[in-house]
């Protein structure tokens, strides 16, 4: 999405210090997106999340529930206006949870920018700039491929942002055999 320059998988929502993939407590799977408000608003990034999931589907478990967590009082009431709004579009009950954001615990890093790393010709050409994969894990170039490798965005888009990344001719071919 123009505007995301960062996305983080991880943890949160339960009281369980420290979690893990296998010991996860009562927390919820949950991605963290940093963002430029004066290109993409909150508004905007809630739209995107009620139209990529089923917001009256009661979750199976408390690890993959649907769930929006929000950092202060201004993106809880955009939250609650946005879901009321679906909610009337819909005329069903939505059980996607709303709340505030306490600690967010980074995922073990093999879950980290899940799609770009099944993909290490690509994926090497930017741990190459790291020295630890902390960095790669905050890198927008990552989180912008990673996007696109998943099948989000398009060709101006790419085209657009390409020469940024870093990335040798061979990844860029690579990398547009995803989009193109």
């Amino acid at each position: 999405m123009p505007g995301v320059y960062r996305t983080r998988v991880g943890y949160t929502g339960g009281s369980t210090d420290n979690p893990t993939y296998h010991n996860l407590g009562d927390h919820t799977e949950a991605f963290q997106i940093d963002y430029d408000p004066a290109l993409i608003s909150y508004e905007e990034i809630l739209a995107l999340f009620w139209d990529n999931h089923n917001p009256t589907a009661q979750a199976w478990s408390r690890q993959y529930m649907a769930a929006v967590f929000y950092h202060n009082d201004d993106q809880k009431k955009a939250a609650l206006e946005s879901k009321a709004a679906v909610e009337e579009q819909l005329n069903e009950k939505i059980v996607t949870v709303l709340a505030p954001l306490e600690k967010f615990y980074l995922a073990e890093d093999y879950h980290q920018k899940y799609y770009l790393q099944a993909r290490p010709a690509i994926a090497g050409d930017l741990l190459s700039y790291y020295p630890d994969f902390r960095g790669f894990v905050d890198s927008t170039a990552a989180a912008r491929i990673n996007g696109f490798i998943g099948g989000y965005g398009d060709e101006s888009q790419l085209a657009e942002e390409i020469d940024s990344y870093g990335l040798s001719s061979r990844s860029k071919d690579l990398l547009k055999e995803f989009v193109y």
